[in-house]
């Protein structure tokens, strides 16, 4: 059984890196022909088995394949994309508060537009424009309503760049098939203050207790910790608590996951056995065993929907209910058999699972104190034996875990440990049951004292936060795989010979070195940042960052959510030179989020208030063979005022003998004239950065033909407001290889002794999802 259920979940992880779907009747007609050869074979045992598992592999392939065939069917059409559709739905979950605006999924019954279509389920974001905030007064939404709505909207689409979210596979796995907004002075009318339906009326408590908790504490800083832990709304957590976290380790305490729902269903289960137990009729009925199991279980599916049945929740409860289905039934299946049937189960329900970081660590880590609870010997008596277990606990998960962290996030805190020890027994057994008990039992003075237990918590994990983090390259796929038995030799139990050699299988993983261009080579990637600009160019030994893309929120920007995890994966721990090219927010918005990730040694700008040089025409300087020439502003363009900041672009030149790559930024036809005046001959390149990313402003025929680039790369969002690139603009680039960020993610450009290559994200990372 056991070959069998991990030979159903390789084919689910299987079909879930294809490009396309599988044809089902192709499926079906392989699925038939081993099934006669299972039957001519049944005689011969290894040949059965054989054939045995690769039925199981190719029924869960078809599994998913038929799940994601069903999910495709339903989705935007591509005519009816940035177009006015008016519908009427229902706010199916908590709303969560963005900076001017809300974000919420809505469930549409009917769309009231002539001819328009509309799938089922989509995200919405309604803003509080400036000029709307008189008209959007009092109409504040909450779950269960049942509104009117003029909205725009436009397929799940996300950015693309090695290492990074994919925003789209999240929209598909919780079956969001489009995204958009309230169109603002439009209609928006609410039909009904709750429709009665279960789940509707499960979000609306779930809202009810969150604005209760806003009611006991105000403002208090760590509000949103406690709302998490009780109602799992993990967007009431500002940014820098869980940058907090990161850093000490304990991110995965701060949400309701599989820790918290199995302490509720073990402290609830013994509570109501205890109790259970003082009544003879009721031992009659029903032995004590089994009432605090099914009690336990209760507790824990209750408390999964009240976090809102995220993924991860669903994942535990699965879980949890394997193991009380086989406790009631008085049989022990053995912990592995108990794993592989949860992840049967979760599987079969959701077969995207296999593409959250969460379902990995939380199986490996499960599966980790299942093997270090088997296999370690007795340590000690009394408290020495329930130390000595906890630090086993804590020795296996972190070294169990690390390789998939690597891999994964590319860091590591080295204080997690320590961090987890202390936080893990505090906010499990005292600070998520006190939120939970405010729920049940809204009294005030109780809020009060967990929040000031939290706040002792969070003091230390700030003293615990200055020490160093573990960052690296991310390691390839073999190095972690190789890594995995080096973990399991290294936790077998004292007395086993040669038990440290495990560390030299996991050394790969830890110390696999970035990779480099060669001598004379550069590497140009132009990253997916939306609509903005961020560009990294790397020598054998130097790295320039040439923008740093847009500011998304207050809290939120292309520099934290792509660009610093883009360096830490590619092993870039400083940047030799970032050069910020003019003011707009879509070429600077990232900058204190990559000044406060990596030593920067030079910053050129022609941002005045930034620290750091100008930057001027004329301006050289060579890396490891390869040059860099700024040609734009020139020293005169600081003495008067520009019309624009556009037209203070840095403009950038790099070549290496094997071929030039051109950054514009966003210089516009003024700016492309005054380089054609100055330097013309300075402009051929094979490979040119779009100006301003497409605009009727730029792109002039005559530059163009000056650059003579045959690669051309447009810098721009999908679908963005601005109607970039223009039609027109495109059509002078006729003739040439036009790339473009929002439909290949981010472009790779390498200048190497092999010659010149470009090559797309998404075209080496596309999977049937993308696109849709």
């Amino acid at each position: 059984m056991r070959i069998n259920i991990l030979a159903f979940a390789l084919g689910v992880g299987l079909l879930q890196i294809q490009e396309r779907l599988p044809a089902l009747p192709l499926l079906a007609g392989m699925l038939l022909g081993l099934g006669a050869l299972f039957l001519l074979a049944r005689r011969q045992p290894l040949v059965a088995r054989t054939l045995t598992a690769l039925i199981c592999a190719l029924l869960g392939c078809s599994w998913a394949a038929l799940l994601a065939e069903q999910r495709l069917l339903e989705q935007l059409p591509a005519e009816w994309e940035g177009r006015d559709v008016q519908v009427v739905g229902v706010v199916a979950a908590l709303p969560h508060a963005f900076e001017r605006g809300e974000r919420f999924e809505f469930v549409v019954e009917s769309v009231e537009t002539a001819g328009a279509r509309v799938p089922r389920r989509i995200m919405l974001s309604w803003y509080h424009g400036w000029l709307e905030d008189e008209w959007r007064e009092g109409l504040a939404i909450r779950p269960a309503e049942r509104w009117r709505f003029t909205v725009r909207l436009k397929r799940p689409h996300g950015n693309a760049n090695p290492h990074g979210f994919d925003y789209e596979a999240w929209l598909f796995e919780r079956d969001l098939r489009a995204t958009g907004y309230v169109r603002p002075r439009a209609v928006a009318q609410r039909l009904d203050d709750f429709v009665r339906q279960p789940s509707y009326a499960l979000e609306r408590l779930r809202d009810r207790i969150r604005r209760s908790f806003a009611a006991a504490l105000g403002e208090a800083p760590y509000v949103g910790i406690l709302v998490a832990l009780a109602v799992g709304d993990q967007q009431a957590i500002p940014a820098e608590q869980w940058r907090l976290f990161r850093q000490t380790g304990v991110t995965h305490l701060m949400s309701i996951s599989g820790l918290h729902v199995t302490m509720v269903a073990a402290l609830f289960g013994g509570l109501f056995g205890g109790l259970w137990r003082r009544s003879e009729r009721l031992l009659l009925l029903l032995p004590v065993p089994q009432a605090a199991i099914a009690a336990g279980w209760l507790a824990a599916v209750a408390y999964s929907l009240l976090a809102g049945f995220a993924v991860p929740t669903q994942r535990t409860l699965y879980m949890l209910s394997v193991v009380a289905l086989a406790l009631w039934s008085g049989r022990n299946l053995g912990a592995s058999r108990s794993l592989l049937l949860a992840l049967l189960l979760v599987l079969l329900i959701d077969p995207w699972a296999v593409l959250a970081p969460g379902f990995w660590l939380s199986f490996v880590a499960v599966g980790l104190l299942f093997f270090v609870g088997t296999a370690r010997l007795d340590v000690g008596r009394g408290w020495r034996r329930v130390v000595a277990s906890w630090g086993a606990t804590q020795w296996a998960v972190t070294l169990g875990t690390l390789p998939l962290l690597l891999l994964m996030f590319q860091q590591f805190s080295l204080v997690s440990p320590l961090a987890n020890a202390l936080a893990i027994p505090l906010v499990s057994f005292v600070i998520a049951p006190l939120a939970l008990l405010f729920a049940v039992l809204p009294w005030p003075v109780l809020l009060h004292f967990d929040h000031w237990l939290l706040s002792g918590l969070m003091a230390v994990l700030e003293g615990l936060a200055v020490w160093p983090v573990w960052e690296q390259p991310a390691p390839p796929l073999a190095a972690t795989l190789l890594a995995v038995p080096g973990v399991l030799w290294l936790l077998l139990p004292r007395g086993f010979p040669g038990r440290w050699a495990g560390l030299c299988l996991i050394l790969p993983a830890l110390f696999w070195p970035a990779a480099r261009p060669a001598a004379g080579d550069a590497w140009v990637d132009v990253l997916d940042v939306g609509q903005g600009l961020a560009v990294v160019v790397r020598t054998a030994r130097h790295t320039l960052l040439y923008d740093t893309g847009p500011l998304y929120s207050a809290e939120s920007d292309a520099g934290q959510r792509i660009i610093v995890p883009y360096l830490r994966a590619s092993g870039i721990d400083q940047l030799d030179a970032l050069v910020v090219t003019h003011r707009d927010k879509d070429h600077s918005g990232g900058v204190v989020a990559v000044q406060e990730a990596v030593p920067i040694a030079r910053t050129l700008s022609s941002v005045q208030e930034l620290p750091g040089e100008r930057c001027i025409a004329g301006q050289t300087w060579e890396w490891d063979g390869v040059r860099f020439a700024v040609l734009h502003p020139a020293a005169a363009d600081y003495e008067r005022k520009a019309a624009r900041s556009n037209n203070m672009s840095c403009v950038l030149r790099i070549d290496n003998g094997l071929g030039r790559v051109l950054l514009t930024s966003d210089i516009e036809a003024r700016d492309e004239q005054a380089l054609l005046a100055r330097s013309p001959g300075l402009l051929r390149s094979e490979v040119l950065l779009v100006p301003h990313h497409g605009s009727g402003t730029s792109s002039t025929p005559a530059f163009i033909a000056a650059v003579g680039a045959d690669e051309v790369i447009i810098p721009v969002g999908y679908r963005n407001r601005f109607q970039h690139p223009r039609a027109d603009v495109v059509e002078r680039y006729v003739g040439r290889q036009l790339w473009r960020t929002d439909r290949d993610g981010a472009v790779r450009v390498r200048l190497a002794d092999g010659g010149l290559s470009l090559l797309s994200y998404r075209a080496e990372y596309r999977r049937y999802w993308h696109g849709q």
